[in-house]
């Protein structure tokens, strides 16, 4: 009998179609290279524009990213501490009473914290005690019946009007009453202007291993004894006179030592260790945060700074105490701080992303060519090369289309096409 049709292959020789087929594809994948096809145009207005853009591009990379981002260095913050000590004694004479004050009494807290309140000025309430008494004068709970003194205070009242005497609501609470509507002007602690603050700060770079002190070279115990800082002649002394301090954050002394305020004292470490470590060295600045002299404004809600504190004691069995609120400067001593050195890995990224930027130069010429010259026709022809639908051949099993396209292929004429001229 006989058969029809095109005898199947056996199984030995679709092993070996299948074995061809794979080494063929390996062969091709790893000993083949492919590369785009340029086409060279010889046309000045495009050739400038491209290298207008590429020279453009190349000092970006070398003067932004390099030179003033230092983009070939990696970067890390520092962690570390701030302590403090203030120096000075103050006097003062209100009403015949003399006083002295020194550290424990006008600094608060004083452990030395970065952080701290230098007292300027006060109202003192002495031997008060708890007792039943009228508010002060500059009260607004004046009264003329005992109605009139309920739940009108934030002291504790107790419904009773004192219309015989002062007319005012009677309190329990610690008597005599606090009366803080007169602050002592000029400020009674005006010697603080001349008080010096010790600055010492040290900061560690974890990931170079570089610890650093404000302490730097060349500051020794005989200079520390003789120095004040001063922005021109020792801009590296750790010792500061809050005088100045208030002075060169932009505020008056005398103003802000009435009421109060807050300053910001700035410690800036920026350092690159690719130069020797001694050159890393602390910048201070200074910024007045609120306390300002030139605000006119006298309706704004809070004005200065102050907060009250009490010192406790015994008296007859009786307790006691006396009252203090504190009008003062508030420091805030804030360190910023980074290290840069070279580093292999940001050097090649910014490397790969110029080169990558370069690029940019090829589609606006591409744009300019295609689609703005006179031209532009003939160079899209140039550019992209259009062939005819090809008729595909049956494909044998394990024959792939790559296979099939080699051979006709074989059929074109490989030609190199001239430089496009400017005609």
């Amino acid at each position: 009998m006989y058969t029809s049709g095109v005898e199947r292959p056996s199984s030995y020789q679709r092993r070996s179609k299948m074995k061809s087929f794979i080494t063929n594809t390996l062969s091709d994948f790893f000993f083949e290279y492919e590369t785009p096809r340029q086409v060279l145009v010889r046309n000045k207005r495009v050739g400038v524009v491209c290298r207008l853009i590429q020279l453009g591009v190349l000092a970006y990379i070398i003067g932004w990213v390099f030179i003033y981002e230092k983009g070939y260095q990696s970067s890390d913050t520092a962690v570390g501490s701030v302590l403090t000590k203030m120096k000075g004694v103050g006097y003062t004479n209100v009403t015949g009473e003399e006083r002295i004050w020194d550290v424990a009494d006008f600094v608060f807290p004083v452990q030395g914290d970065s952080s701290f309140v230098v007292m300027t000025n006060y109202i003192m309430t002495q031997g008060q005690k708890i007792d039943k008494c009228s508010e002060p004068p500059n009260s607004k709970n004046r009264c003329s019946s005992d109605a009139d003194c309920e739940g009108r205070s934030e002291r504790h009242m107790t419904g009773k009007c004192l219309v015989n005497t002062t007319k005012m609501c009677e309190v329990l609470a610690w008597c005599p009453v606090e009366d803080d509507g007169n602050i002592p002007d000029p400020a009674l602690l005006m010697s603080a202007e001349n008080f010096t603050l010790f600055i010492k700060n040290t900061i560690n770079f974890p990931a170079y291993g570089v610890t650093r002190c404000n302490l730097v070279e060349g500051i020794d115990n005989q200079y520390i004894r003789s120095c004040l800082y001063d922005p021109k002649t020792s801009p590296l002394c750790p010792i500061f006179r809050l005088g100045d301090l208030v002075q060169l954050s932009g505020f008056n002394f005398a103003a802000i030592a009435k009421v109060g305020g807050a300053i910001g004292i700035i410690i800036d470490w920026t350092c690159n260790l690719d130069h020797d470590q001694s050159d890393c060295k602390p910048i201070y600045s200074f910024h007045g945060l609120y306390g300002n002299p030139d605000e006119t404004d006298t309706a704004r809600a809070s004005v200065g700074y102050n907060f009250r504190y009490a010192k406790h004691y015994m008296e007859d069995k009786q307790e006691k105490r006396t009252l203090l609120k504190v009008f003062g400067i508030r420091f805030d001593i804030i360190v910023r701080s980074v290290a840069t050195k070279f580093d292999i890995i940001p050097t090649l990224t910014a490397i790969g992303s110029g080169v990558g930027i370069f690029g940019v130069a090829t589609v606006v010429c591409d744009l300019i060519l295609l689609y703005l010259l006179p031209k532009r026709e003939f160079y899209n022809n140039m550019k992209f090369k259009v062939t005819e639908t090809m008729e595909k051949e049956p494909l044998d099993e394990f024959k792939s289309e790559k296979e099939v396209s080699k051979k006709h292929s074989e059929e074109v004429l490989v030609h190199h096409e001239a430089p496009l001229s400017e005609t």
